[in-house]
């Protein structure tokens, strides 16, 4: 029964597009949610169940709310689209408390001292970063046909809620960026002349496109150094620099520099919305660079200017 489920799991997952990770992540809950109710097939729950493992999550494992969240996606993924089955709305679930934090920004002096740490690839992705904003995986998901040298943009495919977008591509960045590619181009000639160039493409683009996979304009901008196989197809394929590459190098780099903050990935796009807010930039325009489908995501980052609180200044520094 179970193997025989989760094997339509995956399949709805593949059918509508969605990545590999999640993949891993909703077969996972929808494991935990099987044996939490000792090994009773879904269909023999209802909404009470659902109700019921969510609110352990957060009363006995004290879970995160992204992480309760996420097993609440996975199964109601599992009801609706697998086994076409609406649990309704779901009142009685014990929700895990959301910290309300504000987001670890850099200075522009700190930005420099990770950076100056930095080399090679992992100098270059921090720079798309920070310099349009990117999350670590939109920019290891680049591909060559993305950038735009002489318009100075870049294109984000298939963001975060699946949405694209157009970003700067700064100056800055041009000469690593051209560097990176020839070095793409490197393993693209030597994957072709072993008859193996090849890299992912979703299932409807590779449909539409059945050659493009191992076409130059379609190749990673920042490809990994060894060819891995595909845990879905089986097929040996050039993947992208891992992501956890790039989090230790960050790491690393930020313990070198002695600052103390806990500087992620992620703390270099929050700094460039906040650098550009305090640069006197539009919060709308910025909210279009970031792509946040709402404004008030944005307006977290007025709560974090060097001008004080909220972004004014204080009376007392306006006092004589």
């Amino acid at each position: 029964m179970g193997s025989r489920l989760l094997n339509e799991v995956r399949r709805a997952i593949q059918v509508r597009g969605y990545s590999y990770r999640t993949e891993q992540a909703y077969v996972g809950w929808i494991k935990r949610f099987i044996f939490f109710h000792g090994t009773r097939h879904p269909r023999q729950l209802r909404r009470v169940h659902v109700e019921a493992f969510l609110s352990y999550l957060a009363t006995e494992r004290k879970v995160s709310p992204s992480t309760q969240n996420q097993a609440f996606c996975a199964l109601l993924f599992l009801y609706r689209e697998v086994l076409g089955i609406d649990v309704g709305k779901l009142e009685e679930v014990v929700r895990s408390k959301k910290p309300r934090r504000l987001p670890v920004v850099l200075t522009i002096a700190e930005v420099d001292a990770v950076m100056d740490r930095l080399h090679g690839t992992a100098w270059t992705v921090v720079g798309v970063l920070y310099g349009s904003g990117l999350r670590v995986t939109e920019a290891l998901r680049l591909r060559v046909k993305d950038l735009d040298f002489e318009r100075g943009e870049l294109v984000v495919r298939e963001g975060k809620g699946k949405v694209d977008r157009m970003t700067m591509l700064p100056r800055k960045l041009f000469d690593a960026l051209k560097n990176q590619l020839r070095r793409s181009r490197e393993l693209f000639d030597k994957d072709c002349s072993h008859g193996g160039a090849d890299v992912w493409l979703p299932d409807a683009l590779a449909r539409k496109y059945p050659h493009a996979s191992a076409e130059w304009p379609w190749q990673w901008v920042f490809p990994a150094t060894k060819r891995s196989v595909d845990p879905r197809t089986g097929a040996l394929r050039r993947h992208h620099v891992s992501a956890s590459m790039i989090r230790k190098a960050v790491r690393s780099a930020s313990r070198g520099a002695g600052i103390h903050k806990p500087v992620t990935c992620h703390a270099f796009r929050h700094s460039f919305a906040t650098h550009l807010l305090e640069a006197g930039y539009d919060i709308r325009t910025v909210q279009e660079l970031l792509g946040h489908r709402d404004v008030s995501t944005t307006m977290i980052y007025t709560h974090v200017l060097n001008r004080g609180g909220k972004g004014v200044m204080s009376p007392l520094d306006g006092s004589r």
